[in-house]
C-alpha cells in the first residue's frame, strides 16, 4: 500500500497508470491521486499505522489488526486541540496579573454593594 501511495505524490501518466495496474478501479485511483497525496504529499513516508487487536478470527484463529492512514484520523492530531491554561499552584501571581485582578474585585464590589440584602428568616421554637 505505501508504494502506491509514494507514487501518487508523483503526478504523472507513468505512476497513474502503474498504480491502476495493481488496484483496477478508477474511482480509487481518482482518490488516491486527489485526497490521498494532497494530505500525504509533506510526509516522506510512514503512511500506514497498524493497530493490532487482541481477539483472533474465529475459523482459521489469524491475528486480526486495523490498517489506517496517518494523516487522516483526526482524534491523533494535536493541531485541532485546544490548550488550556497552565495554572501553578502555591505561587503568588505576577506584579501585572496581582494587579488586573484586583481592579476585577473592584468593580464587582460595588455591584454587591447596591443590591439590597436579604433579610434573615428568624425562627421560633415552640415549648410545649
Amino acid at each position: 500500500m505505501e508504494p502506491l501511495i509514494t507514487k501518487a505524490k508523483d503526478n504523472s501518466t507513468h505512476s497513474r497508470r502503474t498504480v491502476m495496474s495493481y488496484l483496477q478501479n478508477k474511482e480509487s485511483v481518482t482518490a488516491l491521486f486527489g485526497e490521498v497525496a494532497g494530505r500525504t504529499a509533506d510526509r516522506p513516508g510512514g503512511y500506514t499505522r497498524i493497530i493490532k487487536f487482541a481477539d483472533v478470527r474465529l475459523g482459521d484463529a489469524a491475528e486480526m489488526c486495523m490498517m489506517e492512514l496517518v494523516d487522516f484520523n483526526d482524534l491523533y492530531k494535536k493541531d485541532g486541540a485546544e490548550k488550556k491554561a497552565k495554572t501553578r499552584r502555591g505561587r503568588k501571581p505576577k506584579k501585572g496579573e496581582g494587579e488586573v485582578a484586583a481592579e476585577a474585585a473592584d468593580v464587582e464590589a460595588p455591584e454587591a454593594e447596591s443590591k439590597p440584602k436579604k433579610a434573615a428568616k428568624k425562627t421560633a421554637k415552640k415549648k410545649d
